[in-house]
């Protein structure tokens, strides 16, 4: 099994809760949150010092979500099918869903359909329930699955017509945009209705984090946030979004910007107040969060000496520092293991899905 090892050699760290500690303004409201350190010797971090000592591929796999610590989803071609029937993709099998053990290295299928590729697959936070998609040409239909049962029910229908994008508001509630423009929310019996605390059309983002609803429209692409209690809409002052990712504890926010031909990386608290920018590139994507809330994964295409330069990074938000850890890769999603023990990443760029199981080796020194 492939692990990522997360060694200090300089002090102890407190667990996630305490690394990222939420400082209350006077005001009431909360300010940035700070990286509290436990230092026994009352030293400071040195450089940081971050290898890589392996990458396992799976070639024509992409990795999705994590079950445990041993268990992956991964979509890859199923050639227990007929091939596609649609002459656009006729060469190509139907992709179903997987587990794959770390150990063993064996699939087991989840989940299949004829003349139909599965994907995005993400768990619900108790990892009880899937969302994953299902397309051949055109836009996705999204679906709900029962981990236990493995059955399922589309997100279609009623109120929803038919679901743009579909993520996990917690585990019991499936939030995102319909076709008609507007919000939605879906519940696990498979009931969908429209979200009528927000009545803006055209909804680009949509995204809940405790009881606040951030979006923006495609029509106005700046960041606003809804009380759901209050019902009061606030514009955070921050323009050209195009993503929005929570932390673990839900005291923060990775806000994606792109203008031009740049895109930036901002870490800000629920309020929308920068506090620090982690990356600008020509594009970046695979953007996520350890369990620890320490470490942001992306990967980065930009420009230098007149070329190209692209790669996975990890930025320790401890230190203030980025690493590359592989060179001419671009991934379109990266996951941590339930642990944060474990990485991985998928790439795509118009060939096959390609994934990697990365084991790094991480430590400050003095």
């Amino acid at each position: 099994m492939i692990r990522l090892r997360a060694t200090i050699k300089l002090m102890p760290i407190l667990a996630a809760a305490c690394i990222f500690a939420a400082c209350s303004a006077g005001d009431g409201k909360p300010s940035i949150p700070k990286i509290t350190v436990i230092d026994d010797t009352d030293s400071h971090p040195g450089e940081p010092d971050v290898s890589v000592e392996n990458i396992v591929h799976l070639d024509n796999a992409e990795i999705m979500d994590w079950v445990d610590e041993n268990t992956i989803i991964v979509a890859k071609e199923n050639e227990a099918l007929d091939k596609m029937s649609l002459a656009e993709l006729a060469d190509s099998y139907p992709r179903s869903l997987y587990l794959y053990d770390l150990d063993t290295r064996h699939y087991t299928l989840l989940q299949e359909r004829e003349n139909s590729n599965l994907g995005s697959a993400v768990l619900s936070p108790d990892k009880k329930n899937l969302i994953y998609s299902e397309y051949s040409l055109g836009d996705p239909v999204y679906s709900v699955m029962n981990m236990d049962t493995l059955d399922s029910f589309r997100l279609t229908g009623g109120e929803i017509g038919s679901a743009v994008s579909a993520k996990w508001a917690d585990s019991e509630t499936i939030i995102g945009v319909a076709f008609s423009g507007g919000a939605y929310t879906a519940s696990l019996d498979g009931q969908g209705k429209a979200f009528d605390k927000l009545d803006e059309k055209g909804l680009y983002i949509v995204q809940k984090i405790g009881e606040t609803l951030y979006y923006n429209t495609q029509y106005d692409a700046s960041l606003k946030a809804l009380n759901l209690v209050t019902l009061e809409k606030t514009s955070l002052n921050l323009d050209n979004v195009i993503d929005v990712l929570p932390s673990p504890d839900g005291r923060q926010i990775l806000v994606l910007q792109a203008s031009g031909s740049r895109t930036t990386l901002l870490l800000c608290n629920i309020n929308g107040d920068i506090d620090r920018t982690i990356a600008v590139g020509r594009e970046l994507s695979g953007i996520s969060w350890s369990p620890d809330q320490r470490i942001i994964a992306y990967g980065m295409r930009g420009d230098a000496s007149g070329g190209t330069v692209k790669g996975l990074y990890l930025y320790d938000l401890l230190t203030n520092r980025s690493t590359r850890i592989a060179v001419d890769v671009e991934p379109v999603t990266t996951a941590w293991s339930p642990s944060g023990e474990q990485f991985v990443y998928t790439e795509w760029n118009a060939k096959p899905y390609r994934s990697g199981i990365v084991e790094i080796n991480f430590s400050l020194q003095r």
